[in-house]
């Protein structure tokens, strides 16, 4: 699976990915930062990435279904200081070892996570 991270992660969570196996390309990298929703949403759409994100707007279904994208992880966290984050990253990346996500939503919280067709 090919993944993006949006502007609003930190860089280790790219990372995490890339060492899971996966490949994971960031929004900076690519100097998307400070670009609007659609124009992020559609690079991925047009590069065949999951776009990974803090932004629950990519949650919003009706703005972006997620039929028409290879797929969206939101988190929506109590907490969102790092190693929280990574903590749930890493539970995250498990799941996407044995499971595929394509073109599904996934809401990623702190101790599940609920998927949208």
């Amino acid at each position: 699976m090919l993944f993006k991270t949006d502007e609003n992660l930190p860089s280790d969570l790219a990372s995490l990915f890339c060492e899971s196996g996966f490949d994971c390309l960031t929004a900076r990298e690519q100097r998307l930062s400070g670009e609007p929703d659609e124009r992020v949403a559609a690079v991925c759409r047009a590069e065949g990435r999951i776009l990974v994100s803090l932004d629950l707007g990519f949650a919003n279904i009706r703005a972006y279904p997620p039929a028409d994208y290879p797929g969206f992880i939101v988190f929506r966290l109590a907490t969102l200081d790092v190693p929280h984050l990574m903590a749930v990253a890493r539970r995250l990346v498990r799941t996407l070892a044995n499971d595929t996500l394509h073109r599904e939503l996934w809401i990623v919280e702190d101790r599940r996570i609920r998927r949208r067709r």
